[in-house]
């Protein structure tokens, strides 16, 4: 398939809008014509996954952009960079990477985007519409914007998602076509027993088991109840996590998937997958690495990805009451739901509960668990696929109410639903 530029797109490739434009549009076309797209369309925001420092090419790269003029075109916000900006020393970063990574920020901030550092930007106003074509990176961000705002979007990697917020454009392909988005495999839920959703950890075990079981494809889920972001948010990143869901329908709840029929552009699924308990116990199974028994130790707890919202906050520090934790919570969020907390004193009240609240990245993409190796509980799927790679620590998967119970006792603890 050949690709078509119009005037405009010809223009920026060729310099009428300086040297960055030009860069980010030969990136962007060159890009396109590799993934067989016909045209270029334009993007009505972009979340920039590509400011995380994972070395020195990434922040020369940025920092080439905003020496050759360029700046962003249409409303950007950015995920998680490498280092706390609010909380002084949180990372174990060596003084070159720190500095780099800093430059790296930097740079991205000066090219026009929103210093959100988060990867719930969808909780810190960023919001397309349904319907609308953006530019996102970041898995559980793309999951979200594509399934529960109702927006279309591709994952878009380093360094594609910021041309694409420079240029205004995106390849037209994939999620971005409507026929691309109907689902091809119904899952049934019908036999999955009511004591199932009774606490948090059913959403990230049921995104832990989609990823497994659909990989990419474009599944409809009939027969879950109604429940809210946050829980849409837990499952979307772990289905992003252990497969490449980059878009669920819930039929029912989620905007492109009001009843069966829609969801399916009234195709019958090509194939449909009946969800037992015995499956979710096993896709729960595979969020831990270690065998440890209750009341072993445990070094840590780490909550927050996606990025912890004010409402979770307040839930944690309500399940702590008064206690102290005898292991530290690394609870990691963004600074829109900082803010909120702070100002009702809650981020003091955590801290002096052993509480290590984390902003603007998380534990998982900068060193900041203590360097020995140990044994980390965690509600997160995300975190349960990638702490052990990522830091050496291993992991146990538990709802929220187990986390806290481990942390203050310093032991696992598994509670009744477990």
């Amino acid at each position: 398939m050949v690709l078509s530029l119009d005037r405009d797109d010809r223009a920026m490739r060729d310099g009428a809008a300086g040297p960055g434009m030009a860069l980010a549009m030969r990136i962007l076309v060159r890009t396109a014509e590799l993934l067989g797209a016909d045209a270029l369309i334009p993007i009505a925001s972009a979340h920039i996954d590509g400011c995380l420092y994972h070395g020195d090419s990434g922040a020369l790269f940025a920092e080439r952009l905003v020496a050759d003029g360029a700046r962003v075109c249409v409303p950007t916000t950015l995920n998680v960079g490498a280092l706390d900006l609010i909380h002084h020393k949180r990372d174990r970063l060596a003084p070159h990477a720190a500095a780099m990574a800093r430059r790296m920020m930097q740079a991205y901030v000066a090219l026009g985007c929103r210093q959100t550092w988060t990867c719930a930007p969808y909780q810190a106003g960023h919001r397309p519409a349904p319907g609308e074509d953006v530019a996102w990176g970041e898995s559980n961000a793309v999951a979200f914007c594509n399934s529960v705002l109702g927006a279309r979007t591709n994952r878009y990697g380093d360094f594609l998602d910021i041309c694409a917020a420079i240029t205004g454009r995106a390849p037209r392909t994939g999620f971005h076509l409507p026929e691309k988005r109907l689902a091809t495999i119904a899952v049934d839920m019908s036999a999955v027993p009511r004591s199932f959703w009774a606490d948090d950890s059913a959403w990230p075990i049921l995104g832990a088991w989609l990823g497994h079981a659909v990989g990419a494809e474009v599944a409809a889920l009939i027969g879950v109840p109604k429940t809210g972001e946050d829980q849409l948010k837990a499952l979307g990143a772990a289905a992003a996590s252990s497969g490449a869901v980059g878009l669920f329908h819930i039929v029912g709840l989620t905007p492109e998937a009001p009843d069966v029929a829609t969801a399916f552009g009234g195709v019958a699924p090509r194939e449909t997958l009946r969800v037992t308990a015995d499956m979710l116990r096993e896709a729960r199974g595979r969020l831990s690495t270690s065998g440890a028994r209750p009341g072993e130790a445990i070094d840590a707890v780490a909550i927050g990805s996606p990025h912890l919202s004010a409402a979770e906050l307040r839930e944690l520090a309500g399940l702590l009451g008064g206690r102290r934790c005898a292991v530290p919570i690394y609870a990691c969020t963004g600074r829109h739901a900082l803010a909120e907390i702070r100002s009702e004193g809650l981020e003091e009240e955590l801290a002096a509960r052993g509480v290590v609240i984390v902003a603007d990245t998380c534990i998982v993409v900068t060193p900041i668990l203590p360097a020995a190796n140990g044994l980390l509980v965690t509600n997160s799927g995300k975190f349960a696929h990638y702490t052990p790679g990522n830091t050496g620590y291993d992991v146990l998967f538990a709802p929220l109410s187990d986390c806290v119970e481990s942390a203050v006792s310093g032991h696992w603890h598994v509670g009744a639903t477990a």
